[in-house]
């Protein structure tokens, strides 16, 4: 199954893997909020108690609001404080991000693994097991090069409150500009500088996904095929979904808690204020400063909703494409 769909073209590939990437990030979000809190409150974000409102970029946090001791407390505390909707903050984000990424990262991986594979085969067979590997790095870190300013906008609606009565909590667009805001006040950056924080984290990202998709992928194809493999005579809609979830939730929980160091880093990279900090600060960095001042606990903070998040959302997404194409096919 894996590589016999070679008769399908890239638009029906890139119609499959959108549809799969709304239903897993309408479905996901509320653990990706849950992920990001976490970490956000681990890096400084003061959600603790206080006297009077705090100011974080153009965010008021809550004076009342206490700390989050965990994913169900951080469901709880939203739902409380913020409201139930909140627990999808971000989702637009999400959905903008989710839909050309996974359109652009399945298709990409199909077509890559496939030509990988014919031409290992024909010229270095032991190479081959490799091809799911560098097939997912390459076409990881061409979306994650293209989607960066989405995730960023992403990250930092999830990771802030704003409590202002009757104000709505800023979008896409407002967020980003909120980026650009403090550069363009001291006009002491040049225009390219200045749209160059829209990456902020970008390489964070790519050592983070990178690695997540070498892992995934190399872990879910074995497993898929040997799962195909017991009902390949019976092979249908079915069967492919179960084997392809199956596979996916194994790969992505693996992945997601291998990962999740450099997941911490990122979300400290994009949540950070400072723009001169923005620019000098590196993912080497963050991780060594966090494992000497914080302690190797805290390079996992959110590791139970990435997990929890990552598995069923990888499950989804892998299922939903194969089907669907199953179905085109």
């Amino acid at each position: 199954m894996a590589s016999s769909d070679t008769n399908v073209g890239f638009p029906k590939r890139a119609f499959a893997a959108a549809c799969a990437a709304v239903l897993s990030a309408a479905l996901t979000n509320p653990l990706d909020v849950a992920k990001t809190r976490l970490q956000a409150q681990a890096a400084g974000v003061p959600y603790h108690h206080s006297h009077q409102y705090h100011q974080i970029g153009q965010h008021l946090v809550s004076p009342g609001f206490k700390k989050y001791n965990g994913t169900l407390d951080v469901f709880f505390k939203v739902i409380k404080e913020e409201g139930f909707g909140r627990l999808w903050r971000g989702t637009n984000a999400s959905l903008a991000l989710a839909v050309p990424t996974v359109g652009i990262y399945l298709p990409c991986y199909d077509v890559f693994r496939n030509w990988l594979e014919e031409f290992t085969n024909r010229n270095y067979p032991n190479l081959t097991p490799y091809a799911p590997l560098v097939a997912g790095s390459v076409a990881r870190s061409l979306v994650c090069i293209a989607c960066s300013p989405i995730e960023l906008a992403r990250t930092r609606m999830q990771a802030f409150k704003e409590f202002r009565t009757g104000v709505k909590p800023p979008g896409i667009s407002n967020t980003l500009i909120g980026v650009l805001s403090p550069l363009r006040s001291k006009n002491n950056l040049p225009n390219w500088k200045e749209y160059r924080i829209l990456w902020t984290g970008v390489g964070a990202q790519l050592a983070r996904d990178v690695p997540f998709s070498a892992i995934c992928w190399s872990t879910l194809e074995p497993v898929r095929r040997r799962l195909l493999g017991f009902v390949d005579k019976e092979s249908n809609a079915a069967t492919i979904l179960g084997a392809n979830f199956s596979a996916g939730f194994v790969a992505g929980s693996l992945a997601a808690a291998t990962t999740c160091p450099l997941d911490v880093a990122k979300t400290r990279r994009q949540i950070e204020k400072d723009p001169e900090k923005v620019l000098h600060t590196t993912t080497r960095k963050i991780l060594v400063e966090v494992w000497r001042n914080e302690g190797v606990k805290r390079l996992f903070t959110g590791v139970g909703p990435r997990v929890a998040r990552a598995g069923p959302s990888v499950g989804i997404v892998v299922s939903f494409y194969e089907v669907v194409k199953y179905v085109l096919q």
